[in-house]
């Protein structure tokens, strides 16, 4: 009479199975062991198997992931270098020969190449003179009376500019904003 031992899994169900149903036919036992363990061993190593391609794989993209980072870091760089050209070039020319309005069109045209360069990287300026306060893309930090009600809420002054990239706020702009005193 057979004793409970708790939850068996299949593998063991239709060894026991086999065992029980044989015809006192001991030839057979064997060759059902032998093929239920021929069984378990492949699926043991086509699981064994699947893990590691997944491991692999897993490797594989966090490989490519911090490649395709690197790459973009390269690609900003890059266009970073010109303006940083000029940079240097304006930073060794000779001050005698050198007006203070030579140095403020120079700064003036490194800032524009700059600009241009992070523009076209996929950065967006926030400026936002006149137009209505928007507190996920501004940070006020002062008030200042409005003309009329048609200018409540609208931005007057801009201390720092804001940015956004790629869908991300980076930094918001810092503004006055003006208030109706009705």
């Amino acid at each position: 009479m057979p004793v409970d031992v708790g939850p068996v899994d299949d593998a063991e169900f239709e060894l026991s199975g086999a065992m029980e149903s044989g015809d006192g036919e001991n030839e057979t036992e064997p060759a059902t062991i032998d093929a239920l363990q021929e069984a378990l061993e492949g699926e043991r190593d086509r699981l064994l198997r699947l893990a590691a391609e997944y491991d692999n794989f897993r490797r594989r993209s966090q490989r490519e992931r911090l490649e395709a980072g690197a790459r973009g870091q390269a690609e900003l760089v890059k266009a970073l270098l010109e303006p940083f050209d000029d940079l240097d070039r304006f930073a060794n020319v000779e001050p005698s020969t050198t007006t203070a309005s030579i140095v403020i069109e120079g700064v003036a045209m490194v800032e524009r190449k700059m600009a241009r360069a992070l523009t076209a990287a996929g950065l967006e300026i926030i400026n936002p003179v006149d137009a209505p306060f928007d507190p996920n893309l501004h940070e006020a930090v002062a008030t200042t009376p409005a003309a009329s009600q048609a200018e409540d809420s609208t931005v007057s002054q801009v201390y720092q500019l804001g940015y956004v990239f790629a869908g991300q706020l980076l930094r918001p702009a810092r503004v006055v904003v003006r208030q109706w005193q009705g």
